[in-house]
């Protein structure tokens, strides 16, 4: 009968360390909300989420880095912030009610004077635009540790480690990846680190940048002050190092292998969240056994890709159609009217809002799940990471040829060419629906944008894909004319993420105003208990 590997062993015992963990301990005192403030804070919550729209998991992360920065407006005084901040996300939804317990107010409270010490004393001989993106930075990633505070995620750090520890024995590195990308084991462990990140949560930039400090500085959570003050001093060399690692030119190609092999690692958390931790080990000792939970794993996780991927295109077409509409209000129908002196009629305001939207529904519908046959492969592929073998299957990373002068020409005449075809196409369509010239420049970019967002959710229809498809000449032609406008919306996509001017406006006109709104109507519901209270 195959052995359990030790690896295996080890995550099972930090599952079940995580099953007690749920259990909360007796005597402690939670942090409670107003049940009807709550409601109308989750409301308020549910549209933000479609304003500045990300994935589902990233959701409560976005929502404390945007509170904090908002809070932190107002006042640097962390105690002032960190209890409100925490009623506020508890309210919003993003936490329980009356599940986390009061100590944590401190905690949090220790972390944000943290990051406010490293803001403030900071070098400032460098350019505001520098400065600003540096304090974001900074914020998104104390947004990461107070999340991690309230609600630890040690299922998902658990998963992580193992696949990382098992990526990093059968990852190689051939001959001309050490000689030409320069890489030694340590900066590969670090990639193979950051990719099964990408990969197995999907995690962001600032998240793992967060987990990459962790990993630099061990007492992170507890820094002596000198060790504070040499991170202030060398806030920016830090930022600049870590963004090095995260964009590293073979990230990708890291990458790509752990999106590939990621689905038995998430079929194996599935399973040990939902068994009983003290009998899972002895289920787990029978490959029989495991091939049955794995396809219940898998039927559950099927069903719930395919009901998140049309949630997500929803939710991005829905987030780009309102930014659509509140352009033409608010920038290109004055343009048009008062500066260019031009009529928008009918038929180009449908199809400035539509048109797009009409690009991700082609987009969603072409949407291919993973074939019966990936099933297959699933299960054998899970069987050899819970098992201990006596060879481990190797993926090599390659780097591709050095290509010569009349082939770099040939390939960026071929891109050129692709790209001119794609947007020419597009121009063409505006121009018959008589767009003005500014509604055509910015239709351009939302095609784009929308074309990056639902190629997005066609790469998440691979979640669960194993099996390796050949291509065809058919996809061939579609890189070569589709690749430009994704790439363009790849690009816009991450300048939409710092200007992105609908949310900007909820934070300045509607955000502020409904938070006090919201503060004011649970202060006013707890007045009304108290005098009922004196009622005898």
């Amino acid at each position: 009968m195959p052995v359990i590997s030790q690896a295996t062993q080890k995550l099972i015992q930090k599952y079940q360390s995580w099953h007690q963990s749920q259990q909360a301990p007796e005597g402690t005192t939670t942090i409670h909300v107003d049940e009807v403030a709550s409601k109308v804070a989750a409301f308020y919550e549910k549209i933000r989420g479609v304003v500045d729209w990300r994935e589902e998991h990233l959701m409560r992360r976005g929502a404390i880095s945007r509170m904090l920065k908002r809070r932190l407006v107002l006042t640097k005084d962390s105690k002032t912030v960190t209890e409100p901040l925490i009623l506020e996300l508890i309210r919003g939804g993003h936490f329980p009610n009356d599940r986390i317990e009061e100590s944590k107010i401190g905690v949090v409270q220790k972390s944000i004077e943290k990051y406010l010490y490293i803001s403030e004393n900071r070098p400032i001989n460098v350019s505001e635009r520098r400065k600003m993106q540096t304090y974001n930075w900074l914020m998104d990633v104390a947004a990461c540790e107070i999340e991690e505070i309230v609600s630890p995620l040690q299922r998902e750090r658990a998963l992580m480690e193992y696949m990382t520890d098992l990526m990093q024995e059968r990852i190689k590195l051939n001959q001309g990846v050490l000689v030409i990308g320069g890489m030694n084991e340590e900066e590969k462990n670090t990639q193979i680190y950051i990719a099964v990140q990408r990969a197995l949560f999907k995690l962001d930039s600032a998240i793992i940048c967060y987990h990459l400090l962790k990993r630099r500085y061990p007492e992170w959570f507890n820094l002596s002050p000198s060790q504070l003050q040499e991170i202030t001093d060398n806030i920016y060399i830090i930022s600049d190092d870590l963004a090095k690692e995260m964009n590293c030119r073979l990230g990708d190609k890291f990458y790509r292998i752990c999106e590939r092999y990621d689905t038995p690692y998430l079929l194996l958390g599935d399973i040990l969240s939902k068994e009983n931790p003290l009998e899972i080990e002895k289920k787990i000792a029978s490959p029989e056994t495991v091939e049955g939970l794995v396809r219940e794993a898998y039927t559950k996780r099927y069903t719930t890709l395919k009901k998140r991927l049309y949630r997500a295109a929803f939710y991005s077409t829905l987030s780009i159609f309102l930014t659509n509409v509140f352009s033409i209000i608010i920038l290109e129908w004055p343009v048009a009217q008062y500066l260019l002196k031009m009529y928008m009629g009918p038929l180009t305001i449908v199809v400035d809002i539509l048109g797009p939207t009409f690009l991700m529904l082609i987009l969603v519908l072409t949407i291919s799940l993973p074939p019966k046959s990936n099933l297959d492969v699933v299960i054998m592929e899970t069987m050899k990471i819970i098992y201990q073998r006596e060879k481990n299957d190797t993926y090599e990373i390659k780097v591709p040829k050095k290509r010569g002068a009349i082939t770099k020409t040939l390939i960026a005449l071929i891109y050129i060419l692709g790209a001119s075809l794609s947007f020419g196409v597009v121009i063409w369509v505006f121009e018959l629906a008589k767009f003005p010239p500014t509604s055509v420049l910015i239709n351009l970019m939302l095609v784009a944008l929308i074309a990056f967002a639902g190629t997005a959710v066609r790469e998440r229809s691979k979640e669960l894909t194993v099996e390796e498809k050949p291509g065809n000449v058919l996809g061939f032609f579609f890189d070569v004319l589709f690749l430009p406008v994704v790439s363009t919306g790849r690009w816009l996509s991450n300048k939409w993420k710092q200007y992105n001017a609908v949310a900007a406006f909820f934070n300045a006109l509607i955000d502020m105003p409904f938070t006090i709104f919201v503060e004011f109507l649970e202060q006013w519901r707890y007045f009304l208990k108290e005098k009922k209270e004196e009622i005898h």
